[in-house]
């Protein structure tokens, strides 16, 4: 009975999706549908229903909100600026350095807002026409930008790890995301070598160096917003305030600075507001499908099935971690990170802690994945969005993203199979 369940969820959700359906009414219509095989249609949609409601009854989901805004604010308040001006002058110089400079921007960007579309738009936007005027190719300018936007997914404060935690049962946030840092920064670092390598071979230019005194200004002008990395993340590892309580002290802090740098007005709040509020809801939604879905496989023990049948192939942890890690990149290609996390991490954390996995661990890997696949047709967020900034297309910025994707690929395995780079702040600090 099981199978059977899992082929009318599965095949219900897959020919929705691929008659264009949107994603969250494609997820709660496969829940109902493979409910009904235990229970009446009407009772079977009701239940749905009630447990979408359920789902998102959840002090924790509040920080999405927060966040949302705080992003929405940091993007039109000056701060990416500030925080590029940074970084060019403190990498700049290397070879191809204006393409570092999108990645370290983008690292530093996602960092503060914890969105990856927000870095895309924002560094994306500015970045672009700068790299394009000092010769470098916008395909390839495009390409790094897209990719290093997704660090800002991994490292903190990361409404995806938000979203983890509530789906793998209550695994700290706060030590998801001190586990976040070093893994981000190695998927940085490997885009770095290989946006370096590429310019390098292209020839493109060096950009001047900057004196001392120069850089100090520019340090000194990007505190007010590197300080909020301090607030929010000393805020939750020092038991101040929650993860929640800190998304509502960054939303406060990112508007006192926005005004502060006169880079936003009153007049400008509704539309900040209304777009917050847009991608809220389309977040919330999703998150509600989701959570739906994940009860619909519990009950009718989806989870168990399928862990029993992968344990049955192999015991071999290995065997197992990349046959997920494949699973989850395919995955990633045609669903949204938020209900892949929410749907798929039910089924495969049991798995990993069977095979002695830490659940924090577990959650940078699936987050790792999944933001490969943000990078690549056909449902690729990030893709679209640093395609429409760059003005571009995804045909013409498959090829560059190529070695990318590489990069990533390489930083997946290596956070995978070393997980000291995932769980040494966490223990550093007793989480």
């Amino acid at each position: 009975m099981e199978w059977l369940d899992v082929a009318v969820l599965g095949g219900t959700f897959a020919t929705l999706l691929l008659l264009g359906v949107p994603v969250a009414y494609c997820i709660g219509i496969a829940s109902a549908a493979a409910l009904t095989l235990s229970v009446l249609p009407g009772p079977a949609v009701t239940t749905v229903a009630q447990q979408m409601a359920t789902g998102l009854d959840s002090f924790t989901l509040l920080a999405i909100p927060f966040f949302v805004l705080a992003g929405q604010l940091m993007n039109r308040g000056g701060i990416a600026r500030r925080l590029i001006a940074l970084a060019q002058g403190m990498i700049g110089r290397l070879p191809g350095g204006l393409a570092h400079v999108n990645v370290l921007a983008a690292m530093l960007f996602g960092a503060i807002s914890g969105s990856a579309v927000a870095a895309a738009t924002a560094v994306g936007g500015t970045m672009g026409p700068v790299m394009k005027r000092e010769g470098y190719d916008p395909d390839y300018a495009a390409a790094v930008n897209i990719t290093s936007s997704t660090t800002g997914l991994i490292i903190p404060p990361s409404n995806i790890l938000i979203i983890y935690s509530l789906a793998s049962g209550g695994v700290s946030i706060a030590s998801l995301f001190l586990a976040g840092y070093i893994p981000g920064i190695v998927v940085g670092a490997l885009i770095m070598l290989v946006a370096g390598v590429i310019a390098v071979r292209r020839g493109y230019p060096r950009s001047d160096r900057t004196g001392l005194g120069e850089l100090a200004r520019l340090f000194v002008d990007a505190i007010p917003s590197l300080f909020l990395l301090v607030v929010v993340m000393g805020g939750i590892v020092g038991g101040i305030f929650t993860a929640t309580e800190a998304a509502a002290v960054a939303v406060l802090y990112a508007l006192i600075l926005a005004f502060v740098y006169r880079e936003l007005k009153v007049s400008d709040l509704p539309k900040v507001l209304l777009d917050s509020a847009s991608t809220t809801a389309v977040v919330m939604l999703l998150i509600a499908t989701s959570l739906a879905m994940s009860w619909v496989m519990a009950y009718t023990n989806i989870p168990q099935t399928v862990t029993a049948s992968l344990l049955a192939l192999t015991d071999s942890p290995v065997a197992i971690l990349l046959l997920i890690n494949l699973v989850l990149l395919v995955v990633g290609t045609f669903m949204d990170m938020t209900p892949a996390v929410l749907i798929f991490t039910p089924i495969f954390l049991p798995i990993a802690i069977d095979l002695g996995i830490d659940p924090v661990h577990f959650g940078i890997i699936m987050v790792l994945n999944l933001c490969i696949g943000l990078c690549t047709p056909p449902v690729g967020t990030i893709l679209f969005v640093g395609v429409g900034v760059a003005g571009t297309t995804i045909e013409r910025v498959i090829r560059p993203l190529l070695p990318m994707f590489l990069a990533m690929v390489i930083a997946l395995v290596l956070i995978t199979f070393v997980p000291a780079l995932s769980l040494w702040l966490p223990r550093l600090f007793g989480y």
